[in-house]
């Protein structure tokens, strides 16, 4: 990205019709540290890889509560994803106190998205730096679901999605085994959100219990697995991996036998 005349204020249209201050705040989710979505018929499930700043720093924080059926991971400038959570937190508290009842997700995200879009129509604020995938179960008739959202103030609904660095990788595992998430168990969804996860990691860098976190939200369930708790996953993935490779020596090791035979052939 470079400057022009164009993006000195988000709400100066450049001769190409764009709003290039929103494009640099798309930029900055791309940059961020990977965030994966998916949802089955019974649970929706992000998995998040977390940053340290260097190797004496705790990792940041990307998987924040909401509500007790609403659960975000955010990809972006993690300041501007706490004060949009706490915005969150305040709506559904508000919502509970007045009602009754939980915020139903879909008019919490219409609303949050309206409030991204206001920051690119005046020039007193800049927009959010922060992709959010929301996380939330909307009762058995709705059953789970998962949205993310833009700095642009668009808003989308998803079967399985990731954002982030490096994230295309997770959308191309994520589009070739989507159609089979429905029929999932919790279990089966938490492998597949660490496997889309794994082509995310930079270098030569893996996932281990310090740098990913999974959230699961369920019926009556919200759950964040981190440490030993997502550690029992992460082996069996470590195991599946292990086994591949062993089958595939196995498989090298026949094809280099074959053409010794053919010599013995050919001198008899």
């Amino acid at each position: 990205m470079f400057r022009n005349q164009y993006d000195t204020d988000v709400t100066v249209w450049s001769p190409e019709g764009r709003l290039l201050q929103v494009e640099y705040a798309m930029e900055s989710v791309k940059q961020g540290s990977a965030c994966v979505g998916l949802k089955s018929k019974t649970h929706c499930i992000i998995g998040a890889l977390k940053r340290s700043v260097n190797e004496l720093s705790s990792h940041q924080k990307k998987i924040m509560r909401i509500d007790n059926h609403i659960g975000v991971g955010i990809a972006g400038l993690t300041a501007d994803a706490r004060s949009l959570a706490k915005w969150m937190r305040n709506e559904c508290l508000n919502h509970k106190y007045v009602y009754s009842t939980q915020i139903n997700s879909s008019k919490l995200m219409l609303d949050l998205a309206d409030k991204h879009q206001r920051t690119t129509q005046t020039y007193v604020r800049r927009p959010y730096g922060v992709g959010l995938l929301v996380a939330a179960y909307d009762g058995k008739t709705l059953g789970p679901r998962l949205y993310q959202t833009c700095p642009s103030g668009n808003l989308y609904e998803y079967y399985a999605t990731a954002i982030g660095a490096r994230s295309q990788s997770a959308r191309t595992y994520l589009e070739k085994y989507y159609e089979t998430f429905a029929d999932c168990t919790e279990k089966e969804m938490i492998l597949h959100c660490i496997r889309s996860l794994k082509g995310c990691v930079s270098g030569d860098g893996a996932l281990d219990e310090e740098n990913t976190s999974v959230l699961v939200v369920a019926d009556g369930v919200f759950k964040v697995l981190e440490g030993e708790d997502l550690k029992v996953y992460l082996d069996e993935i470590s195991a599946e991996a292990e086994a591949a490779d062993e089958g595939g020596d196995g498989g090298d090791g026949e094809e280099a036998a074959a053409p010794e035979e053919e010599p013995e052939a050919m001198e008899t």
